[in-house]
């Protein structure tokens, strides 16, 4: 482990506690009570101003609904290479790797996500790679692909929608979980599950977050309707 991934997950275990998704209790995770304190102590550790939240130190609602998803219904993912983009705590990426993925990879352009993918991940026995890189447009043959609250900005959200609706084009199987933030392509997807997520008014605007889980149809799904 190189002296910058080990800072980084000093940081962690320092500023964050090992706590249980209300919605995935299978599992815990390296976690921060609070937002705002923990966004400082990111930029100060970094000594930058104005960086975007620290996305990987919560279980966001969409990410809970689809890890959720995907433990009660493991035959989505068994055997299977799976991607889960945007991974952040590495939550829905270790809930594929329990249910029995052959491999899993958790991408994110955030050093510290990287950092707690792996902690996280070695904390629930759970084999996930954590990538550090942002694989937008990549299409590295996955036969799942994985993405959790990835709708809350307009231009990150078109760009995303596009990639993975052409990985559920070519077969893939294509999951999104998202509390349909105002982004969220509800035009282009199928619902296939929805929850009530328990969550912190902090983070969110009320206490249960109804949030659901969503899939693009793939060819034969569609040709099997017509």
């Amino acid at each position: 482990m190189s002296a910058a991934v080990s800072a980084k997950r000093d940081f962690i275990f320092a500023n964050t506690r090992l706590l249980v998704p209300p919605l995935v209790p299978e599992l815990r995770l390296w976690l921060a009570d609070e937002a705002v304190p923990m966004w400082k102590k990111t930029e100060e550790e970094l000594g930058e101003m104005g960086l975007p939240p620290p996305f990987w130190a919560f279980a966001w609602a969409g990410g809970q609904a689809l890890a959720r998803y995907v433990l009660d219904n493991p035959a989505l993912v068994r055997g299977k290479r799976v991607l889960d983009f945007a991974s952040g705590s590495g939550l829905v990426a270790i809930a594929a790797a329990l249910a029995g993925a052959a491999s899993v990879e958790g991408s994110d352009i955030d050093a510290f996500a990287v950092a707690a993918i792996e902690a996280n991940s070695a904390e629930n026995r759970a084999a996930v790679t954590a990538r550090l890189e942002d694989l937008t447009g990549a299409d590295e043959g996955w036969d799942v692909a994985l993405a959790g609250d990835v709708s809350y900005e307009r231009d990150m959200a078109e760009a995303v929608t596009n990639w993975l609706a052409g990985l559920a084009q070519r077969g893939a199987t294509v999951l999104i979980g998202d509390p349909q933030r105002t982004y969220l392509a509800l035009d282009r997807l199928e619902s296939v599950a929805e929850y009530g997520v328990p969550v912190t008014r902090e983070l969110e605007d009320s206490e249960i977050k109804r949030t659901g889980v969503f899939r693009f149809p793939r060819p034969r799904d569609r040709s099997r309707s017509t």
